[in-house]
């Protein structure tokens, strides 16, 4: 009996320490399960509260460039990067960030400023998140179309991006974003298909199908704040560019410049010598003779636009076409003889070598910028043009019709042109059929040089992780 109880009792015991050792095995799995996911979880956090702090990085350099807006040195004079502690609202030191701060030059001015902030916390330093962002104003690539008069885009005429006039706006062609007008009620002319002499209208009304983006009135766009000092810009092109003066002091017979811009980069310059002229009708002129189309010219010079500042300042007229290579600039502007414009002439197509951003063209021109009787068919122009006090647009020629006009870009001018002349029916009778008008979102946030700024905020046009 005795040696019966000693062995249940060594029974009992072996039981006990298997089910204690299987205990012991499923507690410190469960142990190490739940240490692992605290773990996680604190990485996580960790991860998350790192993210913050790089923000509050680009937060914090936002708020410094508002009180010191050419200070890309964190008012150290020296170097990036620069370090900051970052604190709770108790004063609980919870990570720190670090800052890069790098401007964007075009022709020795900051354009654009890019801030890079790698962010950690206090508990886990070796977790690292790294946030960019660009901090500018927005040019005026963000609009597709602005005129400081009455406006009427017809059928087949669309628009894509955004459209401002700061008179009113008869809106038949179609658009998929805003259209905006200073208006409250205008006088619609005949001359846009309302009643004559005038008909009383709402600041934007039509038949077109992007009613519901439809915005009157609003405030008005200061032509004189979006327009260029073509002093300043001369004097840039002058020292850092390429400077052309009149072309009559090289060629006492010449009429002008003709620009064909090639895609590595260089621009052959010829002088014109002859132009054959077309018989045209307009609002200003009445019926008169266009001298637009080049009869006989030769080769002044291949240049090269240099990359610190590709900016070229012309004192004439100029005929422009060919592909753009890089971030260029060119004006047209007559600042000698007072009280007289240049004008520019769209000779042939303007296209970009690439669409990836990296290309880009400002023109500016004094006067109008003008589509001339032997323009393309199919027309393709890429572009920011500007007409600081004329208008961009094509005259009337009797019987000339074309097919159409794409224009990837803006167009920006104080007096309304048109593409396309109808007659009372709405039926095209010279001009193009049909025109496209949409805006490069690239060029919002990095333009060629000194493309005039929409507002004069400075904000952030582009935020990224890294």
């Amino acid at each position: 009996m005795i040696f019966f109880k000693i062995k249940n009792k060594g029974s009992v015991i072996m039981l006990v320490l298997i089910f204690t050792a299987i205990f012991m095995m499923i507690f410190s799995g469960t142990i190490g399960f739940f240490l692992i996911q605290y773990r996680f979880q604190t990485k996580k956090v960790n991860k998350e509260r790192a993210m913050q702090v790089a923000e509050a990085g680009i937060n914090y350099y936002r708020w410094f460039l508002s009180h010191y807006p050419n200070d890309l040195q964190d008012k150290t004079g020296l170097p990036g990067p620069y370090e900051h502690d970052y604190y709770d609202p108790e004063g609980s030191l919870i990570g720190k960030f670090s800052l890069d701060i790098s401007g964007n030059l075009q022709c020795g001015a900051v354009t654009s400023i890019d801030i890079t902030s790698t962010g950690w916390t206090q508990g886990d330093p070796g977790i690292k998140r790294v946030l960019k962002a660009k901090y500018s104003k927005p040019s005026i690539a963000k609009y597709a179309y602005i005129t400081n008069e009455n406006i009427w885009f017809g059928v087949g005429e669309d628009v894509s991006g955004l459209l401002h006039s700061n008179g009113g706006i008869r809106m038949d062609g179609n658009n998929d974003s805003l259209v905006s007008s200073a208006k409250d009620v205008w006088n619609c002319p005949s001359s846009l298909g309302c009643s004559s002499p005038y008909e009383v209208k709402p600041g934007i009304f039509g038949a077109g199908a992007g009613s519901s983006l439809w915005q009157f009135p609003v405030i008005l766009i200061d032509f004189i704040g979006i327009s260029v000092d073509l002093l300043n810009m001369k004097n840039l092109a002058m020292s850092n560019g390429i400077y052309l003066p009149k072309s009559t002091t090289i060629d006492a017979s010449s009429s002008g410049y003709h620009l064909v811009l090639k895609s590595n980069g260089t621009v052959d310059i010829y002088i014109i010598r002859n132009l054959a002229r077309s018989r045209a009708w307009s609002s200003d002129l009445g019926w008169h003779w266009n001298y637009d189309k080049i009869a006989s010219e030769y080769l002044y010079g291949n240049y090269t636009l240099p990359s610190s500042c590709g900016l070229m300042f012309v004192e004439d007229n100029i005929w422009i076409e060919g592909a753009v290579s890089g971030k260029q600039t060119i004006v047209s502007a007559n600042l000698i003889d007072i009280g007289v414009s240049t004008e520019t002439i769209l000779n042939d197509n303007i296209t970009y070598t690439t669409l990836d951003g990296s290309d880009g063209l400002l023109l500016m021109s004094e006067g109008n910028v003008s589509i001339p009787f032997h323009s393309p068919d199919i027309f393709t122009l890429n572009g920011i043009f500007i007409s600081q006090e004329g208008r961009f647009g094509r005259d009337y020629y009797q019987g000339n019709t074309k097919t159409s006009l794409n224009l990837y870009g803006s167009v920006i001018n104080k007096k309304t042109g048109t593409n396309a002349w109808v007659d009372g029916s709405g039926t095209v009778i010279s001009g193009y059929r049909t025109s496209v008008n949409s805006y490069d979102r690239k060029l919002m946030s990095d333009p060629p040089p000194l493309t005039p700024s929409a507002d004069n905020q400075y904000n952030f046009v582009k935020w990224e992780e890294l």
